[in-house]
Parts: C-alpha cells; structure tokens; sequence
C-alpha cells in the first residue's frame, strides 16, 4: 500500500468522487492541501476574492451541473466563518456541497492560537456533517462519509476541517481500493402510488406541484410524462421552476404570493386535489394557510421524513426521492391509463391554458425612466430557451419570476429560502463553471449587485463569461450628488456622508467604471428602446473578450410589483396584457 500525505489521499478521492471544480482561497492553514492540489493535477481552482464569495460559487456550480458537487477551500479561522453563510444557503435549498478548510495544529485547539476556531461547532447546524478530523487515518473515511451524506436522503453541504499537521502526516492509502459509498435514498412502494393515484384521481380538477426536490433528482423529464399521461397541470413552485418548460400546455405557472403568476394563483384556487412532489409548502408559496389548504386534498411526496406535516399534515405523505416517487407512480398511471380508469381531465387543462393565455402580467411600458418590466421583456426576446437565469434576493427577483420565462431544469438557479445579498454574482461564476459554452444571465438589484462586486476580477481572469443585468433604481439620485460635486471614487466605495440622503437613494457606486476597473464589460441604457442594442452588444462583448459583461437598466425610483398575504389577495398592479391571446404563442412571441 502506498504511503503518502492525508491530503494527497484527500485529492485523490475528490478525483475519484467526481468533485474537480475546487473555488477557494490559499492560505497558511490550508496550504499543504493547496500543495497535493498542484501535485495531482487533477482538480480545477478557481482563485476566488472572499471566501463567502468562494462558497456561493461552489453552491451555484452544485445546482448547474447535473451530479456533480461544487468544493471550496479556504484557510483556518475567518475563512471557515466566511463561509457560514454559503452554507446556510446551500442548507436551506437542500444543495450538496463541501467546504474544507484549514485549522490550528491539533494540540493547539483549545489554546486559542491565532486563527483557531470551533468551526466544527459552528457549522453543525448548517451542514450534514460538520468535523475537524484529528486523525490523520480519518481523512479517506471523513471524505468517503461526507460524499454518501450529501448524496443520500436530502441533499446537504457538509464542513471538513483539516488541522494542519493532521494534513501533512503520512498515511497508507491506496485509491485503487477506494469506491464512493452508494447513496442511500428512499423509494416510494406500488401500494403508496396506488393510494396517492386513488386521492389525486377523486379529483375533479387535480394539480401537480413540481418542487426544487424533482430537479435535484434529475426527474423533470418524467415528471412530465406523467403529467402527459394523466393530462393534469402542472404548478412549479420557485425552486422547482423549469421542471415543465412555461410554453407546455400543461405548465400552468407559478403560485405564491411574490414570484408567481397570476394565473397561477387563479388554477391554484380553482383545484381541489394537489400531489406536491419535491416542495416543502414553503410560506412565499403558501400564504395563509387556511386560503391555500381550502377544501382540498393533499399528497405529499418527500425525501426527508421531517418534512412531511412540518408545515400542515397532508391527506397522504410518503418519504421517497422524488424521482423514484415518480418510477412507480408512472408504472400505476399506466396500467390504470391502460384499463380506462382515469377520468377525463381535458376540459380542466383547457380551462387552466385559457388561464395562462388571459392573465399575463403587461410588460410593454415606454417609460423614460424605465419601468422594471420592460426590462424583463426585453430579457425574454433577447435570450432564448436555453437560457439559465441566476437571482437570490428583492424585488428585482419577485419581478423577474413573475415576468421571466424558463423551458427546462437547472435554468433558474437561485437561492430561494435563504436568499442573501451578494449570492447572485459569485454564484453565477460557478455556474458558467458548471455550464461551459452555455448563456448565462444573472439578475440583481443595484443593491445586492455591490455586495460581492469585487468577484467580477475572477470572471475576468479565468474568462467566465456570462451577462449580468442590473435594474438600479438609485441611479438617478447618483446623478443629482454627482451634479452636487460628489467625487465618484474608482473603486468600490458608498456615500457614507450621504447614506440617508433621499438625492442619492443611499448608495453612491458607479457600476460602470467598477466593473471595467476590475476587468470586465459595461454597458448602461437609460431608454427602452435601447434595450435590444444593449444585449445585442452585451453578447458581442461576451464572445470576443470572455468575460462577465455588465448590462445597467436605469430604472425609475419606485415601481410597484405585484404581492400580497394570501394567494387570493395578491395586489395587481400591472394591467392585463394586450398580446395573450393564447398562452404558448404569447410566452413564444416574448422570446422573438
């Protein structure tokens, strides 16, 4: 057997799992994994700016790329707790990712040495395994462990942390006996799928909700076929959006109370028999509950045990992965399709689809300043179908899910749950990682848009190219406080004397100069006629540079979105759309 370091056996197993894309920062403490890294050869470094940035690119290239799971590194202390958030993120979506980090020799752990802390500790309740490993003989089944617990059940980051001599002592390992463990995940029985096809099928107008669950299991395709089978909408919740393509028939949008449709809503209050597969009923879908249970029936279908009845106890709960749920629930609707047992769902699908084409939300405003929803419009015919969006947070992603289309899984990435400032840039970068040679378009508000800014310099040093759209409503009083004689700073910089100040709206960063400051691509465009030109260049800029081009709506100040408490007191704002006579060929026409 082969003697080597305890990271060299960590690298190699990190090759043997599949998990290549490594996004991180060097430093004292982690250094010796740093130096089995260059030794193998075998992994990919992205060199990120802040390790919160790093953890959230991992995040993001674990919810792009199919299988695969997204590693950061970083160094003891700060580095570890940076990167708390990035888990909680990833945590609350159910995203399996793993961070390694350095610590303080072993017998220096209780002694407070300079950036020694109880990591392990603190990331327990954000992870499915949270341990500093204080034997070097640990680390293959550390590793090997932390690969089955992410894979297996509900999908989870895990922390490992790697005192420094523990790093550098020689182990016996040989990767040739090593073998990833098989992931242990629930499988839904005939009799469950019977009993939830004997609820669903009662019906008279029945849903499926499509939730985050059906995509991390690779399952949208036969999602839909069941939904084909039974004729039956389809509802995608917000992370599970894309698991029908917006133009099928029977995709009958969003529900929930800030990224919905309201045509969703409509179908929503309509049904009488729901089957969530893969959803957790968060509250931004549900509402008040009362309004959202009503009189109807539910299944629901789950990985995670805890889940069912957390928030309201369905009429049927069965813990499976949603894509086995799906196996035999496929299997019964087919021998019950074949014995003509399922009723005749066509005249509720239609009266779903006549929903969808009369409820778009209007998008074509002429407004100088801009109105956010032009934006969007102008978003939707510019990208096509394959498009992949990325967001997290504000109104400028309650606006963009209730106006954006999406065709297919792993097309809308965002934090849903979570949802924090600063996620949408660092994590777009990981997923261009996890998407090579495919568009990429990211979506902030101007304040979200700042706060991890500097990552732009990774896109333009290791060529991640990708367009990211920035609706700023604070432009405006930028410009009144530069009139006033307000010096913009080059560099990332706020308006400290003037934060409160209704002229400048609080912030005082030109995003233009910082993004070309640090490399990239910007364009700004005031009018919405402008907007075409602007993504028309914005990819032009993109394929002959490389490199994360800045597209800046300026927007007016105040912009009302659609919202409300319960599904059925949403505040509409914007009128009915003109052009949605039927909702395939209006969805269609805003893609161009």
């Amino acid at each position: 057997m082969a003697k080597m370091r305890s990271v060299d056996a960590a690298v190699l197993i990190l090759e043997k799992e599949g998990a290549t894309e490594i996004f991180g920062l060097p430093g004292a403490a982690i250094n010796p994994f740093y130096s089995a890294m260059r030794a193998h050869g075998g992994l990919n470094h992205t060199l990120a700016r802040h390790m919160e940035g790093a953890s959230h690119m991992a995040d993001g290239y674990s919810r792009a790329a199919e299988g695969n799971i997204g590693v950061c590194t970083g160094t003891s202390g700060p580095a570890g707790t940076d990167m708390i958030t990035g888990l909680y993120a990833a945590q609350a979506d159910s995203i399996p990712m793993l961070c390694i980090t350095g610590q303080a020799p072993v017998a220096k752990l209780h002694k407070e040495d300079f950036q020694a802390v109880d990591i392990e500790s603190i990331a327990a309740p954000l992870t499915k395994l949270s341990m500093t490993i204080k034997e070097p003989g640990q680390v293959p089944g550390a590793f090997q462990k932390a690969f089955y617990l992410m894979r297996s059940g509900r999908p989870g980051p895990v922390l490992l942390d790697l005192p420094i001599d523990v790093q550098m002592a020689e182990i016996e390992f040989d990767i040739d006996a090593y073998e990833p463990l098989v992931p242990n995940k629930p499988a839904a029985t005939r009799k469950q799928a019977g009993k939830a096809l004997d609820i669903l099928l009662a019906g008279e107008k029945p849903l499926i909700v499509a939730g985050g669950g059906v995509i991390n299991a690779n399952a949208s395709e036969k999602l839909v076929e069941l939904a084909e089978l039974l004729n039956i909408p389809v509802i995608s919740t917000l992370m599970g959006w894309g698991t029908i393509p917006d133009d099928h028939p029977l995709s009958a949008g969003m529900v929930g109370l800030q990224t919905s449709h309201r045509y969703g809503n409509a179908t929503f209050l309509e049904s009488d028999t729901v089957i969530g597969i893969g959803n957790r009923w968060a509250n931004r879908h549900t509402g008040g509950l009362d309004t959202y249970r009503g009189n109807r029936k539910f299944v629901h279908v789950d990985i995670e045990p805890t889940q069912i009845g957390r928030v309201f106890a369905p009429d049927l709960g069965i813990v499976s992965d949603a894509g086995a749920a799906l196996d035999v629930l496929l299997e019964v609707a087919r021998e019950r399709k074949a014995d003509l047992s399922v009723p005749d769902y066509g005249p509720w699908s239609k009266d779903c689809q006549a929903r969808k084409g009369s409820l778009q939300r209007k998008t074509h405003f002429d407004n100088v300043p801009m109105k956010p929803q032009r934006v969007y419009e102008e978003m939707n015919a510019a990208f096509g179908p394959d498009t992949t969006y990325v967001s997290t947070i504000g109104l400028s992603q309650i606006a963009g899910a209730q106006m954006l289309h999406v065709f297919g899984p792993r097309q809308w990435i965002n934090a849903g749950q979570a949802g924090p400032l600063g996620w949408t840039l660092p994590a777009a970068l990981g997923v261009v990682r996890g998407k090579p040679g495919q568009t990429v378009v990211a979506l902030s508000g101007d304040y979200d848009f700042q706060f991890m800014i500097e990552e732009l310099a990774v896109g333009a040093q290791f060529n991640l190219p990708y367009i990211h759209v920035v609706v700023n409503n604070s432009y405006l009083g930028l410009i009144r406080q530069s009139q006033r004689g307000f010096k913009m700073d080059y560099h990332v910089s706020l308006a400290f004397d003037n934060i409160n100040s209704p002229e400048t709206n609080g912030y005082g960063v030109d995003h233009i100069k910082v993004a070309e400051g640090l490399g990239c691509k910007a364009i700004r465009v005031e009018r919405p006629e402008d907007m075409a030109a602007a993504f028309a260049e914005a990819k032009r800029l993109m394929e002959e540079h490389k490199v994360p081009v800045v597209v800046e709506a300026i927007l007016e100040r105040v912009t009302n979105i659609s919202m409300g408490t319960e599904l059925d007191n949403v505040n509409e704002i914007e009128d009915i759309a003109e052009y949605a006579a039927d909702a395939p060929t209006a969805i269609l026409a805003l893609q161009g």
